[in-house]
């Protein structure tokens, strides 16, 4: 615990030291949002969300030596590693330099780490606002387990070092920022009452992802109606029926997947003729083919 206490007022961080600290932290983004292979996968994850740059900016924080110098740190090590990650995206990227459309969303909380680095510098105080700084933090890094915890329930073990990560700092936070027992016992029973809570609503609200996995004549080239038949091979996937959509005019597949994975859809019609999908399900898209 004392090495992990060290991250968090410990290091002498120069302005040189925290130049190298985004540079790395670009790179590192970058890295992630190009590598195919970490697609749908916690490393992917650094790339849209924020618990592992909750970590940075209370890192960059309680290293600061006032709140302007806290400010003004978090504000340059943002402003380096944001820009960066999409400019080394560039040359993979189909958008080309268009992809730095998704970098407004970014920009907006890089601004915002100007009065969020220097209120949150007075964490260092050891007082009871401390914690009233953090709990926020706390909160947001609480939904984003509760939304991991979903998805690796739904896709194991995908994203579960994630979930893993935002339960350990949501409870290493109060421990390591205070030194005053009786505010680092109550920021620690704040933490665990959002992880009970996160986790009882992630168990008692799955992820379901509704979908059309077929179109009558669509570009699968299936063909049906309401006298077919369909099915999952492994019903545990979810449940898939046919509709007629007034929109449409047409009938489709309506599915709601309970889980991610490959499994087969099962057409069948009057005859008991059968045809089979393959499908590669996941959060919010699939694969689907003929065999």
């Amino acid at each position: 615990m004392e090495k992990i206490k060290k991250l968090f007022g410990g290091i002498d961080l120069t302005w040189k030291k925290l130049i190298i600290f985004a540079i790395i932290a670009g790179v590192y983004t970058a890295v992630m949002a190009i590598l195919p292979i970490t697609s749908d996968t916690s490393f992917e994850d650094i790339t849209v969300y924020f618990e592992v740059w909750i970590l940075f900016g209370i890192t960059i924080i309680m290293n600061s030596k006032s709140p302007m110098d806290s400010a003004l740190k978090c504000f340059v090590f943002f402003l380096i590693s944001q820009p960066l990650v999409y400019l080394l995206q560039v040359p993979f990227s189909s958008l080309g330099w268009q992809i730095f459309g998704y970098y407004k969303y970014w920009f907006i909380w890089t601004l915002l780490t100007v009065p969020m680095g220097y209120i949150g510098y007075y964490m260092k105080q050891n007082k009871w606002w401390g914690l009233l700084i953090l709990t926020p933090m706390l909160l947001f890094l609480g939904y984003h387990y509760s939304m991991y915890l979903r998805r690796t329930i739904y896709y194991f073990p995908h994203h579960l070092l994630s979930a893993i990560f935002c339960f350990v700092t949501l409870l290493i936070y109060p421990l390591c920022i205070f030194e005053d027992k009786n505010i680092r016992n109550i920021g620690v029973i704040i933490s665990a009452v959002i992880i009970v809570a996160a986790t009882v609503f992630s168990l008692f609200r799955p992820l379901v992802y509704n979908t059309v996995p077929l179109v009558n004549n669509g570009s699968e080239g299936a063909k049906f109606d309401n006298t077919y038949k369909v099915y999952l091979e492994d019903k545990s996937f979810g449940d898939v029926s046919i509709e007629y959509d007034e929109g449409l005019e047409d009938y489709l597949i309506r599915a709601g997947f309970k889980k991610g994975g490959k499994t087969n859809l099962i057409l069948e019609d009057p005859n008991g003729k059968k045809e089979i999908y393959e499908m590669d399900i996941r959060y919010s898209n699939f694969d689907i083919r003929k065999k």
